[in-house]
């Protein structure tokens, strides 16, 4: 009970775990009923920020990530940050369909097959 007191004078900024590990504290403490109505909503209130603090370090690494887009001339992948999260499932799909493309068309067919053939993407093949 005195970590109650320490966790609004803590700074705001903790680390996942950190934010993870009090967050399940405050549901571990409201999950055993033991606790009367006003410390029971303040603990609520507590666990709010720290599933807040969560997802917002979960959004922050997930922006971080990059994608393998394909290869350059020299073999290195080329990446792109990940960040489209405004857009729609289908402004995604064609983003998808263009680094595909885009990638088919840097690397050199191989055995002299047309761009198309083997494709399952273009018109009239599986999907």
């Amino acid at each position: 009970m005195g970590q109650k007191a320490t966790d609004s004078n803590d700074s705001d900024v903790l680390s996942f775990e950190e934010a993870l590990g009090r967050l399940e504290g405050v549901v571990r403490e409201l999950e055993e009923g033991d606790l009367g109505l006003n410390e029971a909503l303040a603990q609520y209130e507590q666990g709010v920020k720290w599933l807040r603090q969560c997802y917002d370090l979960l959004a922050k690494a997930e922006r971080r990530i990059e994608l393998v887009s394909g290869v350059d001339a020299e073999g290195k992948p080329v990446t792109t940050p990940m960040d489209d999260s405004a857009l729609s499932l289908e402004q995604k799909a064609q983003q998808r369909s263009r680094r595909r493309s885009a990638s088919r068309r840097s690397a050199p067919s191989a055995g002299g097959e047309s761009e198309s053939e083997g494709d399952v993407d273009v018109p009239g093949g599986l999907f």
